[in-house]
């Protein structure tokens, strides 16, 4: 992977929050809300932040609950907006479930290194993702319609738990229109649902069809990959061009508490994107 798709942390100190202001809350799913917040631009050390790209992440917190990462889920559009998707999973999530416009919430970030947009140029491009995988590909996929004449074929394979938690789905038929195909699929389907049932891996198969010229990016539970990657096994796509993203086993985003370290590699740092080639031998990151 080269390092010109690689997106520091700002200059100054990554400990440093800066207050943002929650402009919308848009509930989701039964657990799921997005929060679209504006930025203070001026590229950290407690003044603003710097540009994003998709795959990174940012901490963000409330006084007296703490903090925690979450992947960035918008494109950057240089104007200072930030869209995270939260699930209501534990005492700072669900204190921030209760944000309502106008509140502040602080962030810190962006940490990590994201997906190698340019090196996905002129090239099919796969997205893979499981359950609330949805959040940090909502950020790539937007970022590539908004540049769709640079790629080839782009398709979405997305599996969730029911129809009632696919993430986005409103914005899929746009996303459609502007030439991603969209196949997804549930492990329980509810009265109604059209599309297909069964676990992610089942859309697999037909869905490459020029493995040499293929970008294939996989976000979910780490369970996930290993399956997708066995469903990919005789589909001879370079494995320096499949991404994956590791951001689900991140703590502090400082690389101090240990929490993501995965062997030698600390995903906050190194990552939390990885090619399948970088993983070569880490069983532990698929697990």
């Amino acid at each position: 992977m080269t390092g010109k798709i690689r997106k520091k942390t700002p200059e100054g100190s990554p400990y440093l929050p800066v207050a943002s202001t929650v402009e919308e809350v848009v509930p989701l799913t039964a657990r799921e809300r997005l929060f679209r917040l504006r930025l203070p631009l001026g590229g950290g050390g407690g003044g603003g932040v710097a540009a994003y790209g998709p795959g990174q992440f940012f901490m963000a917190g409330l006084p007296g609950y703490g903090e925690a990462p979450f992947s960035v889920a918008s494109p950057w559009g240089g104007e200072g907006s930030l869209d995270l998707c939260i699930r209501a999973v534990g005492n700072l999530t669900n204190a921030i479930h209760r944000l309502e416009a106008g509140d502040t919430l602080w962030v810190r970030g962006p940490f990590g290194r994201g997906f190698a947009v340019e090196e996905m140029e002129r090239s099919d491009v796969i997205f893979i993702a499981g359950g609330i995988g949805m959040v940090p590909l909502r950020s790539l996929v937007k970022t590539v319609l908004e540049r769709r004449k640079s790629f080839g074929r782009l398709t979405l394979l997305y599996g969730s738990k029911t129809p009632e938690e696919i993430l986005f789905k409103d914005e899929m038929p746009e996303w459609e229109k502007k030439g991603l195909d969209v196949r997804l699929t549930v492990d329980s389907p509810t009265p109604g649902w059209k599309g297909g049932v069964g676990v992610v891996t089942t859309l697999v198969p037909g869905a490459i069809s020029d493995p040499p010229n293929t970008a294939v990016v996989i976000t979910g539970p780490p369970v996930m990959y290993r399956f997708v990657i066995f469903a990919m096994k005789d589909i001879p796509v370079p494995a320096g061009r499949v991404y994956l993203s590791l951001e689900r086993r991140m703590k502090c985003g400082l690389g101090k508490c240990g929490h993501c370290q995965i062997n030698h590699l600390y995903a906050c740092q190194e990552g939390p994107v990885f090619t399948l080639d970088e993983l070569s031998g880490l069983t532990e990151a698929f697990s």
